[in-house]
């Protein structure tokens, strides 16, 4: 009689055979499981909890996310962690003992992805096609012992997407199922459906547009029967902080303002409004770019003084407006220094008064502040300038930074546009 060995194993067949070629042996496989709760298929901005089971005792494992942008390039994160007695890991709990980060970072793998090129941005704009994450977890040889994909969808259910022409400008509004709800324009420097279609699943009705002024009549008179009475909001980064400014300070109807690490003063090219210049353009003096090993540049000194007598022409007059402002600014923004031109408005409006805004400061974020829980993004391709940049942030600030943003926008949205929360939720 031959008895044959029985053993219960937790790993792969490939490692096994390697270690154990006895054909006596029956192998018995305990399965290894990772999951991601509550559940695989989520929002954008919404967390994961990612855990895996059926690990050995104190087993030590890589865990690791791969995602493929827009553009067809490939970004990736990996983290090694230990299992607990039960061989059990949660990353709610566990922290990472190297790799792309290291301690408790419940998200880590979605923000530390990045491509094996420098200087890319992980374009995910289009918000019909969900953000796909494959999760993996492997041994220490590198065989894979199980796997999972999360579909992080931009758009929710019941939330229309319609594609707005109005001559040579295009832009997508984002209808929630029902209204009235509050109108929001989001003015993006290059056009991107992302922050538009989040806002819209939260019941706020969005148009995203690419900077432009023109189209503002446009977008209150067809939004009007499905919004608030109350008036529009107007959301922005970067060049479009100016270009919010600028509604708020000319155009009648805007009520509240979001301005996300702008500057103060028009930046570029003349403003027009009615056919005349209303503001004359702050310009770029690139002798002060600053050049770093990477190869990217630092471009912060290089705009020209807001406050320098010769440029008091491109300073945008917030102090005639009635809208409601959200200042925001990052102390490590190195495309430009969003900290003094936030400092400068707030002294500018108390100087006459006002007491129409409020102010957050993120002391170690960077200039890309985005909706949550996306891959983080210090250095890229600037669109304007056609080189490459840093944009600063410490990752685990910047992502902070981004969660507690995102609910600050979204209240004070709801504040100062006449949103019912309880009307909405009931109604979403």
């Amino acid at each position: 009689i031959h008895l044959k060995s029985f053993w219960i194993v937790r790993g792969s067949w490939e490692t096994w055979r390697e270690t154990n070629p006895n054909p006596n042996t029956t192998l018995i496989f305990a399965q290894v499981r990772l999951r991601l709760l509550p559940s695989a298929r989520c929002l954008f901005d919404e967390p994961v909890q990612v855990t895996v089971a059926g690990l050995r005792s104190k087993q030590v494992v890589t865990l690791r996310a791969r995602s493929t942008d827009e553009r067809g390039v490939a970004f990736n994160s990996s983290a090694s962690y230990r299992a607990d007695g039960r061989g059990e890991i949660d990353l709610n709990r566990d922290a990472s003992l190297s790799g792309s980060y290291v301690g408790v970072e419940p998200m880590g793998l979605l923000r530390s992805l990045k491509a094996d090129a420098l200087h890319k941005y992980f374009y995910k704009n289009r918000a019909l096609e969900p953000f796909m994450v494959n999760f993996s977890v492997h041994e220490e040889e590198g065989g894979m012992l199980a796997e999972a994909t999360n579909e992080r969808r931009l758009i929710g259910d019941g939330v229309r997407r319609v594609p707005v022409k109005e001559g040579n400008i295009q832009g997508v509004l984002f209808t929630p199922p029902e209204g009235p709800f509050p109108a929001v324009l989001d003015l993006c420097t290059f056009m991107s459906e992302k922050r538009a279609s989040l806002l819209a699943n939260k019941g706020f009705i969005v148009l995203a547009l690419p900077l432009s002024v023109l189209i503002i009549y446009y977008f209150l008179i067809s939004c009007f029967s499905q919004v608030s009475r109350k008036g529009v909001g107007v959301i922005s980064r970067s060049k479009g902080g100016d270009i919010a400014l600028s509604l708020a300070a000319f155009v009648p109807g805007v009520e509240a303002v979001v301005w996300i690490n702008g500057c103060s003063a028009n930046v570029g090219i003349p403003l027009y409004y009615k056919h005349h210049q209303i503001l004359s353009p702050l310009m770029f003096d690139f002798t002060k770019v600053i050049p770093s090993e990477s190869g990217a540049n630092i471009i912060k000194q290089a705009v020209e003084n807001p406050l320098a007598e010769e440029n008091k022409g491109s300073v945008v007059p917030i102090e005639r407006a009635g809208a409601h402002f959200l200042f925001v600014a990052s102390e490590d923004d190195l495309n430009w220094d969003s900290k003094d031109y936030l400092d400068d408005m707030v002294a500018r409006l108390k100087r006459h008064q006002k007491k129409n805004f409020e102010s957050v400061i993120y002391p170690a974020a960077g200039h890309l502040l985005e909706p949550p829980y996306g891959p983080h993004c210090p250095s890229a391709l600037h669109g304007m300038l056609r080189f490459p940049v840093m944009w600063g942030g410490e990752p685990q600030a910047h992502a902070a930074a981004e969660l507690h943003l995102w609910k600050k926008i979204q209240d004070f949205l709801r504040t100062h546009l006449s949103c019912n929360p309880a009307q909405t939720k009931s109604k979403l």
